[in-house]
Order: structure tokens, then C-alpha cells, then sequence
């Protein structure tokens, strides 16, 4: 896997890459993704780490994937990820994880997730762009999935479809630890560049 220093340098380049390639001002990239200027010359200038929510806003700002903002190489026409390049975006204190395995930008936006949450643990999920979709598989435990104020639970060797367009959250409700699969796609809707800004 790649250092944190590796990472937080190829998320510093590629999201100046990505707002220098749509013509984007910090300015406009602030006003777009609701990440203050600040924190934008601070990613862009190698100075910090930014969370997952902050890099979800800036990807969706931009139309790409997090996983093309955290890419530390150039994407081959195939391209194996292996074991030691998958990056960890979130880590808990009781376990819990969320590993972005791959992702693409081009030309559909998908992401593929391997999430562990230990007993009694929950992340709560932001509302994505319209359209949004997320599909996972249980392969332990069991998930409480809560989207827009509805909880459905999902048993082992089940899956589910929803609308990430809303607010959601992957819950274990259980003694015993939960892990799932998930896809992530995403319409692409936001043009390269929007005159007037």
C-alpha cells in the first residue's frame, strides 16, 4: 500500500490537475463543492491529509471518482491493483474500514468498496450527486442499511440496489463483525466547464 505521504501527494496533483484541466479558479472549485478555498490551496500545496467527505465534495465538484483524486499512477488500458496499492480512506478506533479496492472515471464514474464495520458500529454516508446509485453484497454479519429514514436490513449472501442521492447509513447492529462489497456509480453530469465561472 501506498505511504501516506504518497497519497496525500497524488490527491495534491490530481485534484490540481483536474481543476487546472475544466479551467476552474480555487474560487469556483470552493463555490462548486462547498470546500473552502483554504482547504483547496491547502490540498492543492501538499499540507494535508483531507478526509473522506471533503474528497467526495471535491470529486463530485470536479465529476470524477475519489478513486481517480487518490490514484498515485497514470490508469493503463487494464490495470490489476494489487494487494499492496489498495487505499484505506476511512479507519475507525473499534476496526472498522473502508477500502477503495478500484475505481474509474471514463467512461462511467464507478467506484468498488470493501467495508469491515466491527460490532455496534455505524458511518454515515453523505448524500451523493442526483442519480447516484450504490449496489453491495454482505459476505459477513449482517448490515442495517438506513436510507432516507428507512432501515432495511441485509443478511449474508444478500444484496441491495438504493439511491445514494440521500443520506444513508451502513450500520452493524450485531455482536459480530460485518463486512460488504460495494459498488458505487455515478452519472456524469457535470460538463468540463461551465461558462461564467
Amino acid at each position: 500500500m501506498p505511504d501516506p505521504e504518497t497519497v496525500t501527494a497524488a490527491i495534491a496533483s490530481n485534484v490540481r490537475a483536474q481543476r487546472a484541466h475544466r479551467g476552474l479558479t480555487l474560487d469556483a472549485l470552493a463555490a462548486r463543492s462547498g470546500v473552502s478555498r483554504g482547504m483547496l490551496v491547502q490540498i492543492e500545496q501538499c499540507r494535508t491529509n483531507p478526509s473522506v467527505s471533503t474528497l467526495t465534495r471535491i470529486a463530485d465538484a470536479l465529476g470524477v471518482t475519489v478513486a481517480r483524486l487518490v490514484e498515485v499512477s497514470d490508469t493503463p488500458v487494464v490495470r490489476v491493483v494489487h494487494a499492496s496499492d489498495v487505499v484505506t480512506l476511512w479507519r475507525s478506533d473499534k476496526g472498522g474500514s473502508a477500502r477503495l479496492l478500484v475505481g474509474s472515471d471514463a467512461p462511467a464514474i464507478l467506484e468498488l468498496w470493501d467495508w469491515t464495520l466491527a460490532p455496534g458500529e455505524h458511518h454515515d454516508g453523505d448524500a451523493h450527486p442526483a442519480g447516484t446509485r450504490e449496489m453491495l453484497t454482505v459476505l459477513e454479519g449482517e448490515l442495517t442499511l438506513t436510507v432516507y429514514g428507512g432501515a432495511h436490513v441485509v443478511g449474508r449472501d444478500e444484496a441491495v440496489l438504493f439511491s445514494a442521492d440521500r443520506p444513508h447509513r451502513y450500520a452493524n447492529e450485531t455482536e459480530g463483525t460485518l463486512r460488504f462489497i460495494m459498488v458505487v456509480t455515478e452519472p456524469r453530469q457535470i460538463p468540463d466547464h461551465v461558462p461564467g465561472e
